[in-house]
């Protein structure tokens, strides 16, 4: 990151509120936040904290009720409904919690879905699906059906299907929320090794402190606006507002979480450091 580099995604001022029985509820208030090309970011925060929240509005599955989120210095909710939906198959790629296979499909051809749907020539379509399950470590497993393989196994096809169309921005939502300890490691490190390799930038979604401590740049959903897992963590400058630098979380099932991190990496032999 430089001080003139265009951030891919820049959240000015933004706000995100709903109606619940009959009183309005605000998740999101006065957020500001920059991702810069290539970051590995973790936003976190224990179930209501806004973060699942966030993640839609930054894959402009929803639209802020106030503020404005450039992609690449573009005003993006100024695109029309049509102009949304074109810019997210070809610019966000989506991992949820739950992988959403395709049951009667082999892996191969889940994964090359997206590129038949948008009419790719069939071949052209199988030769990236190959390389993209070879590259998550399944090239053993191209002709297997989703209840052939492991729960690891379903979600790195989903990882491979989210890459297909060459995205720049990857967001993940709770991607090892179903998946044992080991086998989330798996999915941690496939995620980093797709981000150095294709330069694909990576946010992701959790409250899994095994999850968080392995990405560099580390955010908290606290009262409705992003501060740093760390204070004063030099890694977050020209990140978020130079005013929120020191700030440490005020919700109790935040500071909780903060505290599960610091577990964690005492027991790993980690430190602040950790896929930096």
């Amino acid at each position: 990151m430089t001080e003139s580099e265009t951030p891919l995604l820049d959240l000015q001022g933004l706000k995100k509120e709903f109606m619940h029985r009959g009183s309005k509820l605000t998740v999101l208030k006065n957020l500001d936040f920059r991702v810069f090309k290539g970051d590995r970011v973790v936003i976190m925060g224990p179930s209501g904290a806004g973060k699942s929240t966030l993640l839609q509005v930054m894959g402009t599955l929803d639209s802020p009720s106030e503020g404005t989120m450039l992609f690449d210095g573009e005003d993006i909710f100024e695109r029309s409904s049509k102009g949304l939906a074109r810019f997210r198959n070809d610019q966000i790629g989506f991992v949820f919690q739950f992988h959403h296979l395709l049951p009667e499909f082999t892996a191969l051809e889940n994964v090359m879905m997206p590129g038949l749907i948008g009419r790719m020539d069939r071949q052209q379509a199988e030769d990236r699906a190959v390389k993209l399950l070879t590259q998550v470590g399944l090239e053993d497993r191209l002709q297997h059906q989703p209840g052939e393989l492991s729960g690891g196994e379903q979600q790195r096809v989903a990882v491979a299907r989210a890459l297909f169309r060459k995205p720049r921005l990857l967001l993940a939502d709770e991607p090892t929320g179903n998946l044992d300890p080991k086998t989330g490691a798996g999915i941690h490190a496939t995620l980093r090794e797709l981000n150095e390799e294709t330069g694909v930038t990576v946010i992701v979604v959790t409250h899994d402190p095994r999850l968080a401590q392995t990405l560099p740049i580390r955010v908290l959903v606290d009262q409705g606006r992003l501060i740093p897992q760390q204070p004063g963590d030099p890694r977050l400058e020209g990140r978020i507002p130079a005013e929120l630098m020191d700030c440490e979380p005020q919700d109790a099932g935040q500071k909780r979480l903060v505290e599960a991190i610091a577990r964690q990496e005492a027991q790993d032999g980690t430190t602040a450091e950790v896929g930096a």
